[in-house]
């Protein structure tokens, strides 16, 4: 024991010598003091900037996925002003070549970039195992850098594919695809929702007019992020011909409805036919449009149930939209007097009630209209103007038909109902009974 442990003394003074001797060199005095400093300012600099960062964010209250994305940025600022810091402090010294390495401001560019990637991400993506997967991702190619066999590694991956025509098919580039597509079109979704919130709230474009440029503005923005993104990994368009003659022939076949839909919701949103906000009956479906999709419309009714009806049955079905030219809306209500009464005061009555609902439009004065001799009453018309069909139609009736009975018992009108009166013309024999002794 007490030989290797002679023997190993040496050793250990040999390496904490040359580890003392590195430690002491200025070049990593020199980069420890530039990484601390950064850092320093960074957290001066991100306290001083949140709050009022944080005032503009709360301007944004319609995008909630936007809204989380900027909070979830200005939660990690400090490190957002690291990185800045620490790749300005990378580009200018390996510029100026002083100190003469910079493999320590490197290292802490990389893991803290990694550490902003993952704590970002971890927070946006919702989805707990494909944030794992990307954390695992992101600290691989750290180590990887950090260790310096990023380009073997790369080679690596570059060399395991297979070739379909004039394509090569790698690991890397299939690594690159999914990363790149998945930040751009992201990217896109997340930019043209935001884009798509603000136009929704311009008051000088109608409402179709709103939805028609969101939907465009959104689909046009995932398109372009897209071909961004493959024209930026080297892929050449032209190879996807056979691949689009495929999908052209598999829409013609088996995505005929979708197509339809699409295009049937393109179709209503430029001849304006309905909107959000109309009130409409499809069938026996009566409710208000909530919201235009690329491929079904949304119709809430009165009793809180939300319909999902495809758009083509807005192209090809009757339909009924009560506020399409004017919200102006007329009702019906037929009622029957008894024959005793006088069908001028009935109608005059019936119209001065009618003008006592408060949802009755003031603007349009009620009729009444004597249809008929029926058969036990004098049948009359009540027809009066809303201009809220979305606020239902059974209850607006039901409150006139309350005001013409409140009115009616008033003044001593009848409202009569069908009597019946049986005739026997057969005598009906009624049994005597056994008869008593002694009788």
């Amino acid at each position: 024991m007490n030989e290797e442990t002679t023997m190993l003394h040496p050793r250990v003074t040999e390496v904490w010598q040359r580890l003392v001797e590195y430690l002491g060199q200025p070049w990593f005095v020199y980069q420890i003091l530039i990484v601390a400093a950064l850092i320093v300012v960074a957290l001066i600099v991100a306290r001083r900037l949140e709050p009022a960062l944080e005032q503009h964010a709360r301007a944004v209250k319609d995008n909630r996925a936007m809204l989380r994305i900027i909070a979830t940025l200005l939660r990690r600022l400090d490190w957002i002003l690291i990185v800045v810091l620490l790749s300005i402090a990378l580009v200018v010294v390996r510029s100026l070549t002083w100190p003469s390495r910079t493999y320590l401001i490197s290292i802490a560019l990389s893991l803290a970039f990694a550490w902003l990637a993952i704590s970002v991400l971890s927070r946006i993506i919702r989805n707990r195992a494909v944030a794992r997967m990307v954390a695992i991702v992101v600290w691989i190619y750290v180590a990887a850098f950090i260790l310096g066999i990023t380009d073997d590694a790369a080679a690596f991956l570059d060399s395991v594919g297979f070739s379909v025509g004039a394509v090569r098919i790698t690991a890397l580039l299939l690594i690159k695809a999914v990363v790149v597509l998945g930040v751009t079109l992201w990217l896109a979704v997340a930019i043209g929702s935001f884009l798509e919130n603000r136009i929704q709230r311009s008051e000088e474009l109608t409402p179709s007019l709103r939805v028609l440029i969101g939907k465009l503005l959104k689909i046009s923005l995932i398109v372009l992020a897209a071909v961004v993104a493959m024209s930026g990994l080297g892929i050449d368009l032209t190879a996807f011909t056979i691949f689009s003659g495929a999908v052209g022939v598999g829409i013609g076949f088996g995505l005929q409805k979708v197509v339809s839909n699409f295009i049937s919701g393109i179709i209503i949103l430029m001849d304006r036919s309905i909107k959000p906000g109309d009130t409409i009956s499809l069938g026996e479906t009566f409710g208000w449009i909530r919201e235009l999709r690329a491929r079904f419309v949304s119709v809430v009714t009165r009793d809180g149930r939300e319909y999902l009806i495809p758009n083509e049955d807005f192209i090809t079905r009757e339909v009924i939209n009560w506020s399409f030219s004017n919200e102006l809306v007329r009702l019906d209500v037929e009622f029957g007097v008894s024959y005793d009464s006088d069908p001028h005061q009935v109608s005059e009555l019936a119209i001065e009630a009618a003008r006592g609902v408060d949802r009755v439009d003031p603007s349009r004065d009620p009729v009444c209209w004597m249809t008929g001799f029926g058969d036990s009453s004098l049948d009359f018309i009540l027809r009066f103007w809303i201009r809220d069909p979305q606020n239902g139609l059974a209850n607006i009736r039901g409150k006139v038909l309350l005001a013409l009975w409140d009115a009616f018992k008033a003044n001593a009108i009848a409202i009569p109902f069908p009597h019946r009166e049986v005739i026997m013309k057969t005598p009906v024999q009624l049994d005597p009974g056994p008869a008593k002794s002694g009788t």
